[in-house]
């Protein structure tokens, strides 16, 4: 398996894969995804099996220290230098789900946050998922601002 970061040439990718892992109303656009690879394409992890891009977790940074509905459309919220990075997708496609993929990403993802200066990393997740990222380090901080998709979200943060 192969792990990088994102190019402009992975969009259509991408977007396959978010409309594969989200329902219609969670799943990012594939211009709100356009816009994200224009500003912070190294903010994205993608997976591949041989050509196949098989899972990826993405979020901008910025110095707000919640995940708030806007940063979900509007990548210029992005500031490299940011106190903390955003998770706002952790997507696998069904086929290779339970097989440590989404896992691998998020440690990579809070690995390259750490040696980035960062402060954290904040995600939002549903009920079931609190357990999941807890493993990682997240702790819970209860429901989220973020009504994103008409969905109750749990805020979710790691501290370095």
């Amino acid at each position: 398996m192969e792990i990088r970061n994102a190019a402009i040439n992975d969009l259509d990718k991408l977007a396959e894969v978010e409309n594969e892992c989200f329902p219609a109303s969670e799943a990012a656009s594939r211009e709100s995804i356009a816009e994200r690879l224009k500003y912070y394409p190294n903010h994205f992890w993608l997976m591949f099996d041989g050509d196949k891009l098989i899972a990826f977790v993405d979020g901008m940074v910025t110095d707000n220290p919640d995940l708030t509905d806007e940063m979900y459309d509007n990548a210029a919220m992005h500031d490299e230098n940011g106190a903390w990075q955003m998770i706002f997708g952790v997507n696998t496609v069904p086929e290779y789900r339970r097989r440590g993929c989404a896992g691998e990403l998020i440690r990579r993802a809070v690995s390259d946050a750490k040696a980035q200066g960062h402060k954290g990393l904040v995600l939002t997740c549903k009920d079931r998922l609190v357990p999941y990222y807890a493993k990682f380090g997240f702790v819970s901080e209860g429901v989220s601002q973020s009504v994103h998709g008409n969905v109750v979200w749990n805020q979710m943060r790691l501290v370095f």
